[in-house]
């Protein structure tokens, strides 16, 4: 018998010791379950050379146990905690809590599933509303405009798909680990575009891109799996966030066009040539930007505008720009979308020694029990208080709970400070008013990490700076909370109106979830816990540009049940069937005022599928009415040309507010004289039965604002039937920037038609 076979007595006699107190057999009908078990680290006997043998051969020792310890044993930690996760019977569970080495014993934690999430908040369900009515959006053809695809991703498995449709004519490319042969009947298109990244002195090699469109960034990959992703059981972020994945329109096609490059790099050129190409496509979604300061000199808006002529609805992201009058994509045919909250929670909960408990943000991918660690602060050093780099003295802070307090400059920075002087956890302060504050700390980090905003901070500052030798008593990681409120709030980094180009025209439009939405991504992230990498193709993301999709995925939807609507159509029937409340039963509040949120914020509301597939009324527009829209701009002959494509043209000198659009802006200005009245004319057609009479109701009107509605009775005899009316309002004093009320037309079906009605001085 070989020298590694024998047990050392040191072993032996620790084995004895650990089976001693255990005299139960476990029955064979016990049910094996998911526990993550705490141990002290200082009772591992030296023979043991690694924390792992050690947890081995605990798990070897107990009754019943089969035979190969790899059935039982999960992970085992050393790093981010002492312990290790294993599947085991209560029996079992039993034998270790009786040791004396055993410290604490937590039920694996199992988050809700997460992008499903999105569709459950969105009302998506499998047997009833939209989705059955739409057949899941089936063989509506979204297009994305982004950083490409990874097509071995599951959101994207042809399973069950019927034939292309035949009326596609678009194409898949060769190109550096892509061909061809990666589409499928879900992925039927897919290009890239790379000349004018390249002019700028872009080099694919040189940043290990792929020369194709395979997604290297990971953003495009995230939206075309948010919008039109297949049902992907059992996805998981980082092994903790585990679930079921899917898309808002999962039955529809995707074409996917590659503009975005690198770390998130991109020309004009280069999106004006995907959407050239795109326009194969029946829904175009855009999560890009070009800073609109006018319609004539932007890229987007004169694609897009060629799109809507061809029956295209484009979506596009409102920005992450967080203040006001940074709203982008602000042209009125495109769908502009900005950024609601999912009302739910991953966080942390924190015990101090005084028994002060503390509740904070949290995205470390490990269900962690931490006990008894010392506090550290640099209370007395600005420099180490902030975390700065190379700053902190490992002698003083190894094996503790630091605090970093909050910092406008690089979070990653401090994240990677914290964990390289052997911090065994630690608690960021920030600053809310920044912009994406939270998202920056939102990359799970090798250590236990809790983010606390700032103000919430006062009782930990407080108990570590007065307190000789502060502790944590007890830090608890990876719990969810779902249902909470209020929700939906606009998320504070969503870019908000009034519309820097044509403030008579309301932007954003909508809010849609953006904030943690769960998604396929390239397979290249990967985090070390313990002695474990962790890989992840699902990521979770915050911003417009995940709200962007949702709405796309929804349009796909409505084209599915309605595919003669015009985008227009479409988007009004998502506009008039928003939600304004949240579920406190009040106006949606905004994260960034911490206050109650008007349409500057979320638009006419946040986007409600089951709702917008049946209408009742729409405000209807086509081409024609957008060059009627150009020509009150002031735009000259040769912008028009430019704009519409047309040599000629004919132009009625509409108002701007006649442009039939599901909202109401009365733009105003500092040098505004009061009282002032402004008429907005509006068409609406019936969608609905053929005989229907809407009375008009209005709604929150704030004092000094005015507002009268002629007819106030609508009545359609035939479905598709259009009726006229006029909406007056009357300001009599000067307001501070935005007030708003609501016109809702209501019939006796019970369809409800809101649009906010807003007066804005900016």
């Amino acid at each position: 018998m070989s020298f590694s076979h024998l047990i050392s007595h040191c072993e032996l006699l620790w084995l004895l010791l650990f089976l001693l107190p255990f005299v139960n057999a476990v029955s064979k009908s016990e049910n094996y379950q998911t526990y993550i078990i705490h141990m002290d680290h200082t009772h591992k006997p030296e023979s043991f050379l690694t924390h792992e043998s050690w947890h081995r051969s605990i798990l070897k020792s107990l009754s019943s146990s089969p035979a190969d310890d790899k059935e039982l044993l999960l992970y085992s930690y050393n790093h981010v905690m002492h312990g290790f996760s294993a599947r085991l019977t209560p029996s079992q569970l039993s034998e270790i809590e009786k040791s004396p080495s055993h410290l604490a014993t937590y039920s694996e934690s199992f988050v809700k599933p997460m992008t499903t999430y999105s569709p459950k908040f969105l009302g998506l369900q499998e047997n009833f509303g939209i989705w059955p009515a739409a057949s899941y959006g089936e063989d509506v053809i979204v297009g994305v405009v982004d950083s490409g695809v990874w097509p071995e991703s599951e959101s994207f498995d042809d399973e069950g798909m019927p034939p292309v449709p035949k009326k596609w004519k678009g194409k898949c490319e060769n190109g550096t680990a892509f061909s061809p042969s990666y589409c499928n009947k879900k992925l039927i298109g897919a290009r890239f575009y790379y000349k004018g990244i390249q002019a700028q002195g872009f080099n694919a090699s040189e940043e290990d891109e792929f020369l194709s469109p395979r997604d290297f960034y990971g953003h495009g990959t995230h939206a075309a799996s948010t919008a039109v992703g297949n049902h992907v059981p059992g996805v998981s972020y980082f092994g903790y966030a585990r679930g079921t994945a899917i898309g808002v329109a999962p039955r529809a096609r995707l074409a996917v066009y590659k503009v975005v490059w690198g770390d998130g790099s991109g020309v004009a050129s280069d999106v004006l040539a995907g959407m050239e190409q795109a326009i194969r496509v029946d829904i175009m979604s855009l999560s890009l930007g070009l800073n609109m300061t006018s319609y004539f000199n932007n890229h987007m808006a004169l694609g897009s505008l060629s799109a809507i002529e061809r029956g295209i609805f484009v979506v596009c992201a409102a920005s992450n720009d967080y203040d006001f009058k940074t709203v982008d994509n602000v042209a009125p045919w495109i769908t502009t979308v900005g950024a609601g909250t999912l009302g739910r929670e991953f966080y942390a909960k924190m015990t101090l020694e005084n028994g002060v408990s503390i509740e904070g943000t949290s995205y470390f991918p490990e269900s962690v029990f931490i006990t008894d660690l010392p506090l550290y602060y640099g209370k007395d050093n600005v420099s180490k208080a902030l975390c700065k780099d190379k700053t902190l003295d490992r002698k003083e802070v190894a094996g503790k709970v630091v605090i970093c307090d909050s910092s406008s400059s690089n979070s990653y920075q401090q994240i990677k400070e914290v964990e390289g002087a052997g911090a065994y956890a630690a608690i960021f302060l920030i600053d809310v008013s920044l912009p994406l504050s939270y998202e920056e700390y939102s990359i799970p980090s090798l250590i236990p990490s809790l983010i606390l905003p700032t103000g919430s901070e006062t009782l930990v500052k407080e108990y570590v700076t007065r307190v000789k030798n502060p502790k944590v008593k007890d830090m608890r990681f990876v719990l969810t909370r779902s249902g909470t409120k209020p929700s939906p709030q606009v998320a504070r980094f969503s870019s908000k109106g009034p519309n820097p180009v044509t403030p008579g025209v309301l932007k954003p439009d909508i809010i849609a979830p953006g904030v943690d939405v769960l998604a396929a991504y390239v397979p290249q992230q990967h985090i070390k816990v313990g002695n474990y990498d962790l890989v992840t193709d699902y990521k979770l993301m915050s911003g417009t540009s995940m709200a962007t999709p949702h709405v796309a995925g929804v349009g796909a939807l409505l084209k599915a049940i309605h595919p003669k609507w015009s985008p227009a159509a479409i988007r009004s029937a998502m506009m008039t069937t928003a939600y304004a409340m949240d579920n406190t039963g009040t106006i949606i509040k905004s994260e960034f005022t911490n206050d109650f949120g008007s349409p500057l914020e979320f638009g006419a509301g946040h986007i409600n599928p089951n709702k917008a597939m049946d209408p009742g009324l729409i405000y209807d527009m086509g081409f024609h009415d957008y060059i009627e829209f150009l020509c009150g701009v002031e735009h000259t002959k040769k912008q028009m040309r430019a704009l519409i494509r047309r040599t000629q043209w004919s132009c009625s000198n509409k108002s701007i507010h006649d442009l039939n659009y599901p909202s109401f802006t009365a733009a105003l200005t500092t040098k505004t004289i009061y009282p002032v009245a402004m008429n907005f004319s509006r068409v609406v057609t019936n969608v609905a039965n053929d005989k229907a009479v809407y009375r008009a109701h209005l709604e929150n009107i704030p004092t000094g604002l005015k507002i009268s509605v002629k007819p106030r009775t609508l009545t359609f005899t035939r479905k598709y039937q259009t009726r006229s009316f006029v909406v007056n309002i009357e300001l009599d004093r000067e307001f501070s920037k935005v007030i708003y009320g609501f016109l809702k037309w209501i019939d006796q079906d019970g369809h409800i038609v809101s649009s906010p009605i807003v007066a804005i001085n900016f």
